[in-house]
């Protein structure tokens, strides 16, 4: 089945069933690696895009569910919040081995257009599905204060 989306403000046409995860399709079928597949139970955000804005698990999305809705992908994402959080990744070094970082970076990008100077209980409540086995937690909580503006590192 040949299905049309819209995945980084472009036009899209895929062939897979309305069941097939988009994680599949955008890795499988677009050959868009940047998002990583991890668990494949929506529990570890590795594969973190965003779905009209919000932050969604793309392992557990179907395809489907995305019919006539905006896609984001890391390789797509555009705006202050994604350009200062790449910065503030940068500055404070937050990546060690780097598997989580698309969908950290997904996940922190959403929660700053939603919440432009969040606390550290939003950070929290925000990134809580991210798992980062490196364990840079406390970075990638400075990283996202930075991001913000906020100077509290």
């Amino acid at each position: 089945m040949t299905t049309t989306l819209q995945i980084n403000g472009r036009p899209v046409a895929v062939t897979a069933e309305d069941d097939t995860p988009l994680l599949w399709v955008l890795r499988g079928e677009l050959r868009m690696n940047g998002t990583k597949f991890g668990c494949g139970k929506a529990l570890c955000g590795a594969c973190t895009v965003m779905l009209d804005g919000e932050a969604v698990r793309s392992c557990a999305t179907p395809l489907a569910a995305v019919q006539g809705r905006a896609v984001s992908t890391i390789e797509g994402v555009k705006g202050p919040e994604i350009d200062a959080l790449r910065r503030a990744w940068t500055e404070l070094d937050v990546v060690q081995c780097g598997y989580c970082q698309s969908g950290q970076l997904m996940s922190a990008c959403a929660l700053l257009r939603h919440t432009p100077k969040p606390s550290d209980a939003d950070i929290d409540a925000a990134m809580s599905g991210n798992i980062c086995r490196c364990g840079t937690y406390p970075r990638i909580r400075a990283a996202i204060h930075l991001a913000a503006g906020d100077d509290r590192r």
